[in-house]
C-alpha cells in the first residue's frame, strides 16, 4: 500500500497510485515499506543483464500487484536500450542515461509508466477502465519521454505543459511534432508555474470528476521509481570491473526525482556510500543541507534547463524518507551548485582534456563529482541526455560542431503544434474539458 506524505490521505494501493498520480491531499505517494534485497543478489549483479536486474529490483516494488510474467515484459520492453558505464577519466565514470528514444534519462520511467497504466486500463482492472488524461509538467526532457512514451496508446491522452521560450528548440521539438494523442501546452511562465497547474488540476474535485487525470511527473511512483534501475546497473557494471568498494553517486538534480529513485535503491542494499546532489544556479536543496532550512522560491532560467527547478515536489519524498531529520539527510547526501559560466567551464575543460563532450546538465554531476571525490574512492555521475539536445548551447562552448543523431533529426523535420496558454488555471480547465 502507498500512504501520503502529507499523512491526511487514505491509503493507496498500487493502481489508485498510478492512475491517481497525487494524493487526495496534495501530498506525494510513498510505499509504506521497502524491501532489502537478498545479499546474494547484490553479490553477483555484475553477472546479469540490464534488464534480470531491473525485472528483480522492479519484483521488490511491485511484485505483490503484478503477475510476474506480466511485470517481466514490462521491465523488457522499457529497457530496450543499454545505459553503459565510460571511464571518462581515472576513477570517474559517466553513467550514460540518454541511449533511449528521446536520448534523455526519463525514457526509463516515462517507458515504464506508459507500460503500467496500459495494464491497470486495458480491461485487466475494469475499476479504473476509462479514458485516462496524462497531465505533465516539463522544464525540458520530462515532456518529450512522456509524450513519444505514450505516444499512439489507446485511451489515453497526454498533455505536455512547459514554459515558453524556456526549453531548448531541439526538446521542444520533441513533443510539439507528434500530434496523434499528444497536445502541447505552451504555458506564459516558468517551469513552477507548469507544475503548479499541474497540481492544481489534480486538486480540483469537479474537473476529476470531468475527466480522470494522472500525472507523469515525477510525483507518480510509477514515473519515479523505475530510475532505480540505473543505479544497479551502475554498480552491477563496476562489479565487473572489480570495482566495487567506497562507490560514489553524483545525480544532477532539478525535480528530484532521479536522485529520490537512488535513495531508494541504497535502502534496498545498493553498494553505493554516499550521494552527491549536482544543482545549477537553482539551489535550494544545497542551501537546504548546508543550513537544514527548506525554502523554494521561483526558478531561474539557466543554460541546464531541465534543472531550473525552485520547489523541488520530491523533496517532500527525500524529507520522508529520512522521518524529517536533515542531519540524516546531510550523512548521505552532500550538494554542490554552479553558475552558467562555471557549467561551461566544465565542458569546456572536459572535452579539450578528455575527448568527452558532456551535456550542461551531466557537466554539473562531473564536476560536483570531480570535485567531492575523496582518496580511495571511485564515482560515477548521470550523464542525463544527449548533448546534441542542447547543440546551440554546447557548439558556443567548445568552438565545434555537435552532431546530431538520426533520433533527433527526425524530429526536427516535423512541424510545431502547440496550444499557447497564459498562466491561468481557468485557461488550462477550458483545454481538459472541450
Amino acid at each position: 500500500m502507498y500512504y501520503s506524505t502529507n499523512g491526511k490521505a487514505p491509503r493507496a494501493d498500487l493502481r489508485k497510485a498510478v492512475v491517481k498520480g497525487l494524493a487526495e491531499d496534495k501530498g506525494l505517494y510513498m510505499p509504506e515499506r521497502i524491501l532489502t534485497l537478498p545479499a546474494a543478489f547484490l553479490r553477483t549483479m555484475g553477472e546479469r543483464s540490464f534488464v534480470e536486474n531491473a525485472a528483480v529490483v522492479a519484483d521488490a516494488f511491485f511484485g505483490e500487484d503484478i503477475p510476474a510474467a506480466a511485470l517481466r515484459q514490462i521491465v523488457a520492453e522499457t529497457l530496450a536500450f543499454d545505459c553503459p558505464l565510460r571511464e571518462v577519466e581515472p576513477g570517474i565514470y559517466a553513467l550514460e542515461l540518454f541511449h533511449g528514444p528521446t536520448l534523455a534519462f526519463k525514457d526509463v520511467g516515462a517507458r515504464f509508466m506508459a507500460r503500467l497504466l496500459r495494464y491497470f486500463t486495458d480491461g485487466v482492472c475494469p475499476a479504473a477502465a476509462g479514458p485516462v488524461n496524462v497531465l505533465v509538467a516539463t522544464s525540458g526532457d520530462t515532456g518529450s519521454a512522456v509524450a513519444n512514451g505514450f505516444l499512439g496508446v489507446e485511451g489515453i491522452h497526454v498533455y505536455v505543459l512547459y514554459p515558453k521560450g524556456k526549453v531548448s528548440p531541439i526538446q521542444e521539438c520533441q513533443f510539439t511534432t507528434l500530434g496523434q494523442n499528444v497536445t502541447a501546452l505552451e504555458i506564459d511562465g516558468v517551469f513552477d508555474d507548469c507544475q503548479a497547474l499541474v497540481k492544481t488540476a489534480f486538486m480540483d474535485a469537479e474537473l476529476n470528476r470531468a475527466v480522470k487525470l494522472t500525472s507523469a511527473n515525477s510525483i507518480n511512483v510509477a514515473r519515479f521509481l523505475p530510475q532505480s534501475f540505473y543505479y544497479f546497473w551502475a554498480c552491477a557494471q563496476l562489479q565487473r570491473m572489480g570495482r566495487t568498494e567506497d562507490v560514489v553517486c553524483c545525480v544532477p538534480s532539478g525535480n528530484f526525482g532521479n536522485l529520490c529513485a537512488a535513495l531508494f535503491g541504497k535502502r534496498m542494499g545498493l553498494p553505493v556510500r554516499r550521494f552527491i546532489a549536482a544543482n545549477n544556479a537553482n539551489s535550494v536543496f544545497y542551501e537546504f543541507l548546508q543550513t537544514g532550512e527548506y525554502r523554494p522560491r521561483p526558478s531561474v532560467q539557466t543554460i541546464a534547463n531541465a534543472m531550473d527547478v525552485g520547489d523541488p515536489s520530491n523533496f517532500a519524498r527525500i524529507w520522508d524518507l529520512y522521518g524529517h531529520d536533515a542531519a540524516a539527510i546531510r550523512e548521505d547526501i552532500s550538494g554542490a551548485t554552479y553558475s552558467d559560466g562555471q557549467i561551461a567551464e566544465t565542458i569546456r575543460d572536459c572535452y579539450e582534456r578528455t575527448g568527452y563532450l558532456l551535456d550542461p546538465h551531466g557537466a554539473c554531476g562531473y564536476r560536483a563529482l570531480k570535485e567531492g571525490l575523496r582518496p580511495g574512492e571511485v564515482g560515477f555521475f548521470c550523464e542525463t541526455a544527449h548533448p546534441a539536445k542542447f547543440k546551440d548551447t554546447v557548439e558556443r562552448i567548445i568552438g565545434a560542431p555537435v552532431a546530431i543523431p538520426d533520433r533527433l533529426a527526425a524530429f526536427m523535420k516535423g512541424q510545431k503544434q502547440s496550444v499557447a496558454l497564459p498562466n491561468d488555471y481557468p485557461a488550462l480547465v477550458r483545454v481538459l474539458t472541450k
